[in-house]
C-alpha cells in the first residue's frame, strides 16, 4: 500500500467563491504513482467545501443561490456574538460537504463523464489549505 499527501493552496479574491480543483487533483493523483487506489480531497478549514459535480456556470449560479437561500449572510447568528461575522459560511460548508473521495483506477481520477471537483470558499480572502491523499498501490 502506498501513501502520498499533497496540499493545494487558495487565496480567493472574493469571499464566496467556486474553484474548479479537477486538474490539480489529477496531477497530484499522477505524481503519487498510485495505479489503483482511493483519493480523499479535504478542505482544512471549517467554512470551506469539497464537492463533485457538473463544471456548467448555470449549475454553479445554482448551487451558490441555493446556499444562500438556506444559510443567507444576516447579521443575527448566534456565532456572531463571539466576533466572527461567518455563520452562514460554516452552515454553507456543512451543506456541501466537507471532503469527498474519488476513485483512482489506471493512475487516473476514476470520474463520470460531467463529474467535476470544486473548492467551495465561504469565508475567503486569505490563505487556506486543502489536503490530497492517496493510498493504494503501484
Amino acid at each position: 500500500m502506498k501513501s502520498h499527501t499533497e496540499y493545494l493552496v487558495f487565496e480567493t479574491k472574493k469571499r464566496r467563491e467556486m474553484v474548479h480543483i479537477t486538474d490539480e487533483v489529477e496531477a497530484i493523483v499522477k505524481r503519487s504513482g498510485v495505479r489503483d487506489g482511493l483519493c480523499f480531497v479535504s478542505p482544512m478549514h471549517i467554512t470551506a467545501a469539497i464537492y463533485v459535480n457538473d463544471l456548467e456556470s448555470g449549475l454553479i449560479e445554482d448551487i451558490a443561490k441555493w446556499l444562500e437561500e438556506l444559510a443567507p449572510a444576516r447579521p443575527e447568528y448566534k456565532h456572531h456574538r463571539t466576533g466572527e461575522d461567518n455563520g452562514d459560511a460554516h452552515l454553507k460548508a456543512l451543506l456541501l460537504h466537507h471532503e469527498t473521495t474519488l476513485p483512482v483506477t489506471a493512475g487516473k481520477l476514476d470520474l463520470g463523464t460531467w463529474q467535476r471537483v470544486f473548492y467551495a470558499e465561504f469565508d475567503g480572502q486569505r490563505r487556506k489549505r486543502v489536503i490530497v491523499k492517496v493510498l493504494g498501490v503501484e
